[in-house]
């Protein structure tokens, strides 16, 4: 696919197009040119897209020794299992957003390998029956761990296939006895800015208001797709894909996909959640895919496939309403207007 061509100086863009100041702060932005300047890159980076420059910093990026994880016991579940080319674990663990850790993509990576996933407490309290704490132990051993290979599409038009180690989030739930009069289901991340920079520093952690919340509507919770994942491929999960215990929405946009969470709370009314606090235009409290209603700063109708197709690469793919997975969702939005409830 062509990038535009050169006209008295003007890059002409496509349609799809997203600069990289529109989704990455200007101290990376500009850092980047720096380097690929240094690397000689500079006559080709000119013509490539903002996201294809951000994917060369996949390959070199700064190298840390990685977080150390543990193996996995667990059953393939062959009725969650997506036909797509698997990302490559090194891409999957390279490429985070996790603003806890910093904005860049790199940055979780770079800056969360200490982290401590050990002693951990996931609390279970609201409106159920009986309220739950799992310790980290109890994380992998109090329900059968499953394997599930899932989409997961970005809200800034990137994609994965990750191979997701967990449990379903509605037999997490069930652990607790939800209540008849709960509506909705509340997820808070780790508050620990002594471990987490973002958290301690507005400019480095994107001006969000931490701890970092999310929620579902409870029907959305319990259905069979809405999981909670303690690894990927076959390994307990690193720090910056959201270790020890993080929760995972396919048809839904990633940042949804709450992380390293530490509280669940069933309630009756619509619970806060972060994003859409901080740009409610920008992200509603759905979140589900939509090719057919654009980011206000870019297009939804497609996505780039992180880790197909080389270094220099472009590759698109067309995107899929509520990211290929209606047959499991759609019968949730019925008679509801997804351009108002985005």
């Amino acid at each position: 696919m062509a990038h535009g061509k050169f006209t008295k100086g003007i890059v002409k863009r496509p349609s799809w197009h997203i600069s990289d100041n529109e989704v990455t702060p200007q101290a990376v932005f500009s850092s980047r040119r720096k380097i690929i300047k240094t690397l000689g890159l500079g006559s080709i980076a000119a013509s490539l897209p903002g996201y294809v420059q951000a994917g060369i910093f996949d390959l070199f990026g700064e190298d840390k020794p990685d977080f150390v994880t543990s193996k996995l016991t667990f059953t393939a579940n062959q009725a969650f299992q997506a036909s797509d080319e698997k990302t490559p674990y090194s891409k999957v663990i390279r490429h985070n957003n996790f603003y806890e850790f910093g904005t860049g993509k790199q940055d979780p990576y770079v800056n969360a390998q200490q982290f401590k996933v050990n002693p951990w407490q996931l609390n279970i309290t609201g409106m159920v029956d009986k309220p739950v704490q799992l310790d980290y132990d109890a994380l992998f051993s109090q329900l059968p761990l499953e394997q599930r290979t899932y989409r997961f599409r970005c809200v800034e038009a990137w994609s994965m296939v990750i191979p997701w180690v967990g449990f379903p989030l509605a037999s997490l739930l069930k652990l607790a006895g939800v209540q008849s009069s709960a509506k909705y289901v509340a997820f808070e991340t780790l508050f620990d800015p002594e471990q987490m920079p973002g958290q301690r520093n507005r400019l480095m952690g994107g001006g969000i208001h931490y701890p970092y919340v999310e929620g579902l509507r409870l029907d959305e919770a319990m259905n069979e797709l809405a999981f909670v994942a303690v690894g990927l491929y076959d390994q307990t999960l690193s720090p910056q894909s959201g270790a020890p215990v993080r929760i995972v929405l396919p048809w839904k946009y990633g940042f949804k996909s709450i992380k390293s969470i530490v509280n669940i709370r069933l309630l009756d009314k619509q619970p806060p959640t972060s994003w859409n606090q901080l740009a409610a235009h920008e992200y509603g409290f759905y979140a589900n895919v939509n090719p057919q209603v654009d980011h206000p700063r870019w297009s939804q109708a497609s996505e780039r496939l992180i880790g197909a197709g080389g270094l220099l690469s472009a590759q698109r793919i067309d995107t899929q309403m509520f990211n290929g997975y209606g047959e499991q969702v759609a019968d949730l939005y019925r008679g509801m207007d997804l351009r108002k409830f985005y």
